[in-house]
């Protein structure tokens, strides 16, 4: 069995948004003298670079490629509101253009829960990436199908809901809300705009949040090179990643690299 890694030199970053916010972000150099690949990692909802969850991934990763990690707007230190996944596109295009300007060769962009869905959007719609990996995130938008998913529709939608999260969670969620009528694009209708990226889906068969028929209907609507795993055991997103899992996804990036285009 693996042990957990230890935790490595973080230096810091300041990352600046297309809409101007500024994010508190972190790199950390991979085990190689050059910088050939890094991994950009994007948090889930109500996550930030302060919890263990998000600190285990990068140390992790760390083992295997450069690690980029952030906090959305609106989480941790960061700044303005969060708006569950819809102007997040950008924040996860700040930190693949930092990525870039730091010599990296290859990037992949690893997403969970609301960071999963964010990475599908932005491989579609901006590109500029060489591989993506979403874990644990949804197929589609006002899913409440699930007791966890409730509980989190009432702390975005209520202002007492708004209010807790922001105390107890440090996470500033926009009372503005979703254009009903215009929502973002969701994650099954932007999916197969991401090929000839390859994209790789990771979910638990005992994810309380988004059963597994959510990556089945990502999977099969993306297109090839595309993979799933359907993982025994694993739960949601980052509190339930293993060190076994996070080594198997570390090991496996030259494999979903050499799926894509050549670079």
């Amino acid at each position: 069995m693996s042990s957990a890694p230890p935790s490595p030199t973080w230096d810091r970053l300041a990352l600046h948004t297309a809409d101007g916010e500024r994010l508190e972000a972190i790199h950390v150099d991979g085990p190689e003298p050059v910088r050939d690949t890094v991994v950009v990692v994007a948090h889930g909802f109500t996550q930030s670079l302060e919890r263990p969850g998000i600190r285990t991934i990068v140390a992790a990763l760390a083992r295997y490629a450069g690690v980029i990690a952030f906090d959305f707007r609106g989480h941790g230190r960061s700044t303005g509101q969060s708006t569950l996944g819809h102007r997040e596109v950008l924040d996860l295009d700040a930190a693949v253009v930092a990525a870039r300007r730091l010599g990296y060769r290859s990037v992949v962009t690893c997403g969970w829960s609301m960071g999963a869905t964010v990475v599908l959007r932005h491989a579609a719609l901006h590109g500029g990436v060489d591989a993506v990996i979403s874990v644990s995130g949804p197929s589609r938008w006002y899913y409440r199908d699930t007791t966890p998913m409730r509980r989190v529709h009432w702390a975005i939608e209520t202002r007492l809901g708004r209010l807790i999260a922001r105390r107890a969670l440090r996470t500033r969620i926009s009372p503005v809300g979703w254009d009903p009528q215009a929502p973002p694009e969701s994650p099954t209708e932007v999916v197969p705009l991401i090929s000839p990226i390859p994209v790789l889906f990771v979910h638990g068969d005992r994810d309380h949040y988004f059963p597994i028929d959510h990556p089945q209907a990502l999977y099969d609507a993306a297109r090839e090179p595309k993979e799933l795993w359907l993982v025994e055991g694993f739960g949601h997103a980052e509190s339930a990643a293993t060190p076994e899992l996070l080594d198997r996804i570390g090991r496996h990036l030259p494999e979903l690299l050499a799926r894509g285009p050549e670079r």
